[in-house]
């Protein structure tokens, strides 16, 4: 399986509303590695690290998100990792 690094930023309401620690338990959940957190713009973002298809799944449940949050877009990007992530955690 191809590996894959993706940088998100997700804008709407997603601060104050679990996105983060939603975010962390599903990409456990299937496996992907990598941080989230919140931007001082309202902003989270994240960095999602793995094989392809559970990083693509993630990528698509950040579309939605948690019940409370109210996503407006989702942009990403590839791009390159240069550290090695063992576990998916909340950066603060």
């Amino acid at each position: 399986m191809s590996k894959i690094c993706l940088r998100v930023l997700v804008s709407g309401r997603v601060q104050g509303v679990w996105y983060r620690q939603s975010t962390q338990q599903e990409a456990r959940r299937i496996g992907v590695t990598g941080w989230v957190r919140n931007l001082p713009d309202g902003r989270v973002e994240a960095l999602l690290s793995g094989d392809q298809t559970p990083v693509e799944v993630l990528l698509e449940w950040m579309h939605q998100g948690p019940p409370q949050a109210d996503v407006k877009a989702v942009e990403f990007e590839v791009v390159e990792d240069p550290k090695t992530h063992h576990s998916f955690s909340i950066e603060r």
